[in-house]
């Protein structure tokens, strides 16, 4: 059968393929596009050679109702689902990947509780998640358990009227800073992984306390830092779901947090994409422009098609994440290509500007850290190609 429709695109720098966004999707990209490009990454290399958690930028996220973008407006949210989500964490990635993770972790954090939560729960934590009134963290990692979810050793025993938690996580992004936390315990290490169940913890709550930050190559200032739970009580109510769910909240959650870390494989690319553009347009060699030359023409080439390629998957899965269909498959492979794309093209432009790519005066020295850390993040890049064979092998 003949195709007759049409698909129109208009290309403009840097945009998404217009048939993929409707109006109002539009608005909000351009909307967040002029944000990063006036308040977010002015500050992006500060922050990043400082490590300072960047709130002056979540504040404005909160301002333009930005950590709640697939929250239903009842609970506080925009309503506008995960493709939006994922054009808004792209280009927060574009000026500045720091602020681009805090928002999307923040993000997963509240969409667990808005998944899993009781009413009463959304309406106490869910609501200031979603207005930005507070920040939300997603604790699952443990120094012994980081691929491997079913060995988390982190208990919750269960008293009359609360649980006391006792163990410690690693790696939490937004630790320290994050007001709400949702955090993975065994309730009953005899069942492995059907005996791992999830809880609210707030912050300031007693036995609950914080370690160290990492001082990582990349995504300097995301926080990401050891939580310790040391007889720690937590009210029976903040039980998220029933017993035993923890880890399909985890993977459920885990599948549209690795849409975010596309989106900001997107970003990260399309920043360092930009920049060897405008560098290769402007740098002259042997009396003419570089761009001139074939062997950087192919080089900007395969980065605008590793960038589309990305784009492409990551609003695949976002797309399928809205419809309501499943979507595990196409998040891994959305992560997984993305990571790996931006550390292609990261690489590629600061080959392009030479030993100017090395100098922490041009930023795609940092695009190039902090596509690093993408393969490693959510799941590494081996997990992700698990999670592809086996949906495939089936």
């Amino acid at each position: 059968m003949a195709f007759n429709g049409q698909l129109h695109r208009s290309r403009t720098e840097g945009s998404v393929l217009d048939f993929i966004l409707s109006d109002d999707q539009k608005l909000m990209q351009k909307m967040v596009k002029e944000l990063g490009e006036k308040s977010i990454a002015p500050a992006a290399a500060e922050t990043d050679r400082s490590g300072k958690f960047p709130w002056d930028s979540v504040k404005e996220l909160a301002r333009h109702n930005l950590l709640g973008v697939p929250i239903s407006t009842q609970f506080g949210g925009a309503g506008a689902g995960h493709v939006t989500h994922t054009l808004v964490v792209e280009e927060l990635s574009r000026a500045c990947a720091n602020v681009g993770f805090i928002c999307a972790v923040h993000t997963m954090s509240a969409e667990t509780i808005d998944l899993f939560g009781s009413e009463e729960q959304k309406k106490k934590y869910l609501t200031p998640l979603a207005k930005g009134e507070k920040l939300g963290a997603f604790a699952l990692t443990e120094p012994g358990a980081g691929s491997d979810v079913s060995s988390i050793t982190t208990q919750a025993v269960a008293n009359e009227n609360e649980f006391v938690l006792n163990g410690s996580k690693c790696f939490i992004t937004n630790a320290g800073q994050a007001e709400v936390y949702v955090v993975f315990a065994s309730t009953d290490r005899s069942k492995g992984a059907s005996g791992i169940s999830a809880f609210i913890v707030e912050k300031g709550t007693s036995g609950f306390t914080f370690g160290g930050v990492e001082d990582k190559i990349g995504l300097r200032a995301s926080a990401n830092g050891e939580l310790v739970f040391q007889d720690c009580h937590i009210p029976r109510e903040n039980l998220l779901g029933s017993f035993g769910e923890g880890m399909r909240m985890a993977l459920a959650s885990l599948d549209r947090g690795r849409i975010g870390v596309a989106a900001m494989g997107v970003g990260i690319a399309s920043a360092a994409l930009d920049t060897a553009k405008s560098y290769a347009r402007e740098r002259v060699q042997f009396g003419k422009p570089i761009a001139s030359l074939e062997a950087i023409q192919f080089k900007i080439a395969d980065m605008a098609t590793e960038v589309d390629a990305a784009r492409l998957l990551a609003y695949r899965a976002a797309n399928l994440a809205d419809c309501g269909g499943r979507f595990t498959r196409e998040a891994a492979m959305a992560k997984l290509y993305s990571s790996e794309a931006a550390m292609r093209t990261t690489l590629e432009a600061v080959q392009i500007l030479g030993g100017y790519g090395l100098s922490r005066d041009h930023a795609v020295e940092r695009h190039m850290r902090d596509a690093k850390t993408l393969a490693l993040i959510e799941g590494t890049s081996e997990i992700q190609r698990l999670v592809v064979s086996r949906a495939e092998l089936k």
